[in-house]
């Protein structure tokens, strides 16, 4: 089997869990292994914070002591991790990266600037840091390795720094870099996640969660068997177990269920990771790092499993609602004008909903863009429409295959609501019947979980 694995930032979150995860690998060694890792746990959002601090102030001390901090993580990580024979050429690596990072925050610092372009690179450090660690480990028990970054192994994007895409001939450049290594040298190779490269070099990286996208699109380009992507829970959820602690397994979904669950919030992978493995009809398995014995889930083109009318349950708190009204203006028009708008933005719509009327589209979308959506939206129509934001809202969404064809069941979902006074704002229901999403305020929104799952019996085994 030709296996694509990546390891999210708890499995990598010390030197201990990283020797744990390279034994994971050499477990199923027979196999010819790609991976691709994150950073360590909570390393990526510590260097954003950073960043956003060289920016707002100058603080040479700061730089030095979260410098010395991040050194120390990972050298404990490399003493744990790594035999004495390789122990020292991964430290020496560490420590040039270091030194390029803390050039980098001076810089920032000095002059007081921060772009999208800086970010990334800034970012990139993480996953820079804990490949060759994770590589060295596995050479360390008698696996061959070899650490790459998205660069290197042919993941090149556009210039969409913060949310670049792959371009068109991506999968053919992954291809001539990482098919040489497994079928000539048989080694493993230790990919960078979440991070690329544009053509001329420069680091972008995939959005947050990228490293899923990372493992997905090494899996088409090399035609794998599977994705198996170890992440700290046992698979999908029918919800999130710390609002409804009896949430279970799913042990199979399809590509379109967990596609609608990842867009509205649930932590199952990023939600375009799936597009490029969808086509080649390539399985991934969601597996527990900490219970490699469990099953998982299997996510798949199609699934027999359709018995539940719905299968799961997300939730988004951190939303907003934008309203834009009017009357006596062209509907088409202006819905084309607002998205143009907000695409120029970068705003990312998480769901919209259009009154019968045509007097009124409401748009919800994350609480941190809300002013960068009010801002190009607000002087639309000279006056005539009217733009306003509805802000300490939740988005509820049910995610079934069952649900197609299934009568009475958005019925059945807003009368369970309105039994337990849960009212609701917003209503939206896609034409493939897979989802029905409603936002709520977001006092009710982990009631309303509680409800549905209660009402739909998804705790029954």
């Amino acid at each position: 089997m030709r296996i694509v694995m990546k390891f999210g930032g708890t499995s990598m979150k010390d030197g201990n869990s990283i020797l744990h995860c390279a034994n994971l690998v050499k477990k199923f060694a027979e196999n010819e292994i790609v991976v691709a890792v994150s950073a360590m746990a909570g390393v990526t959002d510590s260097l954003l914070q950073a960043a956003k601090k060289c920016y707002t102030e100058q603080s040479t001390g700061f730089i030095k002591m979260f410098i010395a901090e991040l050194a120390k993580r990972h050298y404990d990580a490399v003493n744990t991790a790594v035999d004495e024979s390789h122990r020292q050429r991964v430290i020496a690596h560490i420590d040039r990266l270091i030194d390029e990072l803390e050039k980098v925050l001076l810089g920032i610092s000095y002059l007081g600037e921060l772009t999208k372009r800086s970010e990334d690179y800034i970012l990139s450090f993480g996953e820079r840091l804990s490949a060759p660690i994770f590589s060295a480990a596995l050479l360390s028990i008698g696996v061959d390795s070899l650490a790459l970054t998205g660069g290197d192994a042919g993941i090149v994007t556009d210039r969409n720094f913060g949310r670049a895409k792959p371009i068109p001939e991506v999968y053919t450049l992954i291809k001539s870099r990482l098919e040489p290594l497994l079928t000539i040298k048989h080694t493993v190779p230790v990919i960078t996640g979440f991070i690329g490269a544009t053509e001329g070099g420069s680091i972008t990286t995939l959005g947050r969660g990228g490293s899923d996208l990372t493992a997905t699109l090494i899996a088409s380009a090399i035609d794998a068997d599977e994705v198996w992507l170890w992440k700290e829970v046992d698979g999908v959820l029918t919800t999130d177990p710390k609002i409804v602690p009896e949430a279970r397994v799913i042990p199979e979904i399809s590509y379109q269920e967990a596609m609608e669950l990842s867009h509205f919030g649930a932590k199952i992978l990023h939600p375009r990771a799936l597009e490029p493995v969808m086509l080649k009809r390539i399985p991934v398995r969601i597996k527990n790092t900490f219970n490699p014995e469990a099953p998982g889930t299997v996510i798949s083109h199609s699934c027999e499993s359709t018995k539940d009318i719905v299968k799961a349950l997300s939730l988004v708190e951190k939303v907003a609602i934008v309203n834009i009204s009017g009357a006596g203006f062209d509907f088409a028009e202006v819905m084309a004008e607002v998205f143009r708008r907000l695409a120029n933005e970068g705003v990312n719509v998480i769901m919209l909903a259009q009154s019968s009327s045509e007097l009124n589209l409401s748009i919800v979308v994350d609480e941190s863009d809300v002013g960068r959506a009010m801002r190009p939206l607000k002087h639309m129509g000279n006056g005539t429409i009217s733009v306003t934001k509805l802000e300490d809202v939740a988005v509820v969404s049910a995610v079934g295959a069952g649900m197609a064809g299934t009568p009475g069941v958005a019925g059945r979902i807003f009368s369970a609501l309105g039994k337990n006074g849960v009212n609701v704002i917003m209503i939206s229901q896609s034409c493939s019947e897979y989802n029905v999403s409603f936002a709520v305020s977001k006092a009710d929104g982990k009631r309303a979980v509680k409800v549905l799952h209660d009402e739909f019996r998804l705790g029954d085994s």
